[in-house]
């Protein structure tokens, strides 16, 4: 199927194999650094979307900057900042959680993106588009039309179904965050909590929690900014108003 001169089968198989690039990427991260298996991403699968997204965007939106391969590297920190900024905000929006955070990581917007990880992303933005999509998208293309429609097809399918099962399960961590609002009243018990309950639901859950270790409640951290600021402020006027009686008495004394 063409779409504005795009053949969507190759595109998506070619999102498909960034998708699982990506995901072996993040589990020999973690192997390196936890010394274990770690399934990372929000879906069951061995794919990470956000490396296909990525991929995809700077295939499709960055071929006119080839020839400028500076240009190329911070155009591809630009998207991959954005999608992963964006992915970020929603996934914290629909579920009611923080799943990664660059509080602590320097050069960092909003604990959502930093600077660490992109120049990574931006060096393998230029790797794609001169090494591995030629190489890729030609082996793709020299596929018989049988077997792309069977591997485009049958792949979206388990795509789809996919998706729909990891976000029931993902869902679930708003609702446990819903069962435990009521009896603690900060983030860290809350965020405990939410993963012991998650931890005792079913091993799709637990493994949610060890792709995601820096899983935090955020309706409580909002919540305890808000104390946080009207403490503040509380606090504030009462200095102000110690310092009003003092000019009070001063006045009285004269």
């Amino acid at each position: 199927m063409i779409v504005f001169g795009i053949d969507i089968r190759i595109y998506f198989l070619l999102f498909m194999v960034y998708s699982i690039i990506g995901w072996c990427i993040e589990v020999l991260g973690k192997l390196i650094q936890c010394k274990r298996f770690i399934n990372r991403g929000f879906l069951i699968g061995p794919y990470c979307p956000i490396y296909g997204y990525g991929s995809l965007l700077i295939t499709l939106l960055l071929k006119k900057y080839t020839e400028d391969p500076i240009t190329l590297f911070i155009m591809c920190i630009l998207i991959c900042g954005v999608l992963e900024y964006l992915t970020s905000y929603s996934m914290e929006k629909l579920f009611k959680a923080r799943w990664w955070d660059y509080s602590q990581n320097k050069f960092n917007i909003n604990g959502r993106v930093c600077l660490e990880t992109l120049i990574p992303f931006g060096i393998l933005g230029v790797f794609i588009m001169y090494v591995s999509n030629p190489f890729i998208l030609g082996k793709i293309e020299l596929l018989p039309e049988v077997w792309l429609n069977f591997l485009s097809f049958s792949l979206l399918m388990i795509y789809i179904i996919d998706n729909i099962i990891s976000t029931k399960i993902i869902s679930y961590v708003k609702k446990a965050e819903k069962v435990v609002y009521e009896n603690f009243d900060n983030t860290e018990e809350i965020t405990k909590k939410v993963k012991e309950i998650l931890k005792a639901k079913s091993a799709f859950h637990r493994r949610l929690i060890n792709a995601y270790p820096k899983l935090e409640a955020v309706k409580l951290k909002i919540k305890e900014k808000k104390e946080e600021i009207k403490e503040q402020v509380e606090e504030q006027k009462r200095k102000i108003d110690e310092k009003i009686k003092k000019i009070e008495r001063n006045k009285n004394k004269e």
